[in-house]
């Protein structure tokens, strides 16, 4: 799919092809509504409010937050991924929400009035930006003053497949950032507290389950195309032969995790919010 109507960048264009490919799809994971469910009830919305969602998918969060703001608040979601709104678009058309409005736009060079949301989320998808920290000051912007910012991060130790496949590629001179970036409470905080924020507040919640060698088998990070924030992929310039050899590497140590009921993946959630002060 060409997202003719944006100048993406190569990694952005795979981003968004990638995407839409699985909006018909995307929907299947209630993991995945779960926590933006979550993210959602712990912002606390209020009738009237005006709310951006950011890489907003298939509307999730945008259209949870519509329900909630009522017939007098309004809710924008953006995305670059064309599937991924179409869905969004026909189920707010299926639910007759006429509060809500979905856009394509890129993330990091949106161009809303400043001071014009009371709310900005942003869910799942923070570590598949180029540069946060330049990101969330523009995302500052647009709050009016006490206006207040969600998002998910991931633990450094979530996803299994991410941190086993990180190991093994250090040892070949390979560096992957996956959820570096957001890893910890305090990249966090120190993202936002640096992008102007206050009152920030961090929500940790493991999530997590056992899967078998062979599920995590499959979290072999050869097989995407994209990698969060890194492009070209870490591992475009190996050979057949070396990305073999990697891999075996990669599946001796997970087996070296296995137990008698399985690998344990590690979903650590980071639920963050922050404030825009009142006054400078």
């Amino acid at each position: 799919m060409n997202n003719s109507k944006l100048h993406l960048d190569q990694y952005k264009q795979q981003l968004a092809d990638d995407y839409s490919q699985r909006g018909q799809t995307y929907d299947q994971s209630n993991w995945h509504k779960k926590i933006a469910y979550r993210l959602v009830e712990y912002a606390q919305l209020q009738p009237g409010q005006k709310v951006l969602d950011i890489a907003t998918g298939t509307g999730i969060v945008a259209i949870e937050a519509a329900n909630l703001v009522g017939s007098t608040g309004r809710v924008i979601g953006v995305d670059i991924a064309v599937g991924m709104l179409d869905q969004a678009k026909m189920k707010a058309q299926e639910l007759d929400l006429r509060n809500v409005e979905f856009l394509l736009e890129d993330a990091e060079v949106l161009n809303f009035p400043n001071d014009s949301f009371d709310i900005i989320f942003c869910a799942s998808a923070l570590i598949w930006l180029v540069d946060i920290p330049s990101a969330l000051r523009l995302w500052y912007k647009f709050l009016k003053p006490g206006g207040s910012i969600g998002f998910h991060a991931f633990a450094h130790t979530a996803f299994i497949g991410g941190v086993v496949a990180r190991h093994v590629l250090k040892k070949h001179g390979v560096s992957l950032e996956f959820n570096q970036r957001t890893g910890t409470v305090e990249k966090c905080y120190e993202l936002l507290a640096s992008a102007g924020f206050e009152a920030i507040a961090i929500r940790l919640e493991q999530d997590g389950s056992y899967i078998s060698l062979a599920q995590a088998e499959k979290m072999w990070s050869v097989n995407s195309r994209l990698t969060p924030g890194q492009f070209p992929h870490p591992l475009s310039h190996f050979s057949p032969e070396q990305l073999a050899q990697i891999q075996g590497d990669y599946i001796t140590e997970l087996a070296r995790l296995e137990t008698a009921q399985g690998i344990w993946n590690d979903i650590t959630i980071f639920y963050c919010f922050a404030r825009k002060p009142l006054s400078k």
